[in-house]
């Protein structure tokens, strides 16, 4: 019987921080939407529902790396600031 070696796979989202899973959980959820209407109704749940606090994080996070972030994810982002 075959086996795989321990570590042959690695979710990196598990490695990102909690605000940048959301966005792109809250990204895919818009998915069935064009990118520039999912972008903004990404970017408006945010100013709805999430707390101020969190949004300045998610803020700070994008403008130092966005490798971990959906392309929708990004451009809601930026329609943040």
């Amino acid at each position: 019987m075959a086996c795989w070696p321990r570590n042959w796979w690695i979710d990196m989202s598990l490695n990102a921080p909690t605000e940048i899973r959301m966005i792109n959980s809250i990204a895919a959820h818009f998915g069935y939407l064009r990118t520039e209407q999912a972008a903004t109704a990404v970017a408006d749940h945010i100013r709805k529902f999430w707390d101020p606090r969190m949004k300045q994080r998610l803020l700070l996070l994008v403008a130092s790396d966005t490798r971990d972030l959906d392309p929708v994810a990004l451009s809601a982002a930026v329609l943040l600031r």
